[in-house]
């Protein structure tokens, strides 16, 4: 590790600055190569003191013991980087990359402290970056660790996506990031009334701080109705079988999920990855959802819902299991 940075800080070094002050980056240089070296530099000198540079809290909101903690985080993904970062793009993607779940105005000071392009300005410099999506799908979220309260039954979750995410980072509302540097420093001060009643404007706002590995960081809040299956309800033969078997498939893990629009209750309708593996095939080989062909035409899911209906598993235990939308239709009909 020391061997790479000493030979990126060496190709990389401060070269004579001319032209107009404000092209200057916060260690004096030029921001176009330097910030990779200067990046590169205190690496090399935590690695040796670890000790975070001198000026980076006036740009970033979380403590000391938070920085060190980023700084061997970047040590780590540095390392592993083959090649490691050349050019301040590099820099700033391996950056987001590994700091994905730390605050918005963390990541962003530490990126303006280097002079390095923010992830919006990456993507307007870079458009390439960006891999074009499956016909049909509108995003992709890739969300921090699931809750199991978040699981309300088996096709429905709550997840929570970072603002350092490049898709979040240019879309949180600027009351939300004021309320969040507010609620910091109320926190600092230990004016915790003060953090509370900022931290209820941020959900308001569908948005959360979360303790993610004892950092907190600021998260996007999406309600997800997982695409062509139907679970039963909770109150319904099997309803508690299949959310168990949800939690038990994303509890405590981090989701990828191909959102292909919206539902009349403003939920994301979408296909739900975890650890490659596609959830609902899952729920529907064990017999804990039905093949939704209201909305959903897919062969392969027709198929997973005739096998899981030979084997005789999960619901299919039942001779004549109830479909979840006629049961739906007749409670509200008063049936």
């Amino acid at each position: 590790m020391g061997n790479a940075l000493r030979l990126l800080y060496k190709h990389c070094c401060y070269p004579t600055t001319t032209g107009d002050s404000e092209s200057l980056g916060p260690h004096g240089v030029s921001a176009t190569t330097v910030g990779v070296s200067a990046l590169a530099h205190d690496l090399f000198q935590f690695e040796i003191t670890s000790q975070v540079p001198e000026g980076l809290s006036k740009h970033v909101v979380s403590s000391k013991k938070a920085q060190a903690n980023w700084y061997r985080k970047l040590l780590d993904a540095w390392r592993e980087a083959k090649p490691p970062p050349k050019t301040p793009e590099e820099a700033t993607r391996l950056v987001v990359r590994t700091l994905k779940r730390h605050q918005k105005a963390d990541v962003e000071g530490l990126l303006k402290f280097y002079g390095l392009p923010l992830p919006q300005a990456l993507v307007e410099l870079s458009p390439d970056v960006q891999t074009s999506l499956p016909e049909g799908i509108q995003f992709e979220l890739n969300t921090l660790p699931v809750d199991a309260r978040a699981v309300p039954d088996g096709d429905t979750l709550t997840v929570y996506v970072s603002t350092t995410d490049p898709r979040e980072s240019s879309i949180v509302p600027r009351d939300v990031q004021v309320a969040a540097v507010q609620r910091s420093k109320a926190r600092t001060e230990k004016n915790y009334a003060r953090a509370d009643a900022l931290h209820k404007k941020i959900t308001d706002l569908g948005y959360r701080v979360l303790n993610v590995q004892n950092e907190e960081v600021l998260a996007r809040k999406y309600r997800v109705r997982l695409r062509g299956i139907d679970a039963p309800e909770s109150s319904m033969p099997y309803g508690k079988d299949a959310k168990e078997e949800l939690v038990k498939l994303v509890q405590g893990k981090s989701l990828r999920i191909l959102v292909y629009g919206e539902d009349r209750y403003g939920r994301c309708v979408g296909d739900v990855y975890c650890n490659g593996v596609f959830v609902q095939e899952v729920m529907l080989k064990k017999g804990f959802a039905w093949h939704y062909t209201a909305y959903d035409h897919r062969l392969q899911l027709e198929n997973w819902e005739k096998e899981a209906r030979a084997k005789r598993v999960g619901l299919w235990a039942s001779s004549n299991p109830q479909k979840p939308w006629e049961y739906r239709k007749d409670k509200r009909e008063g049936r």
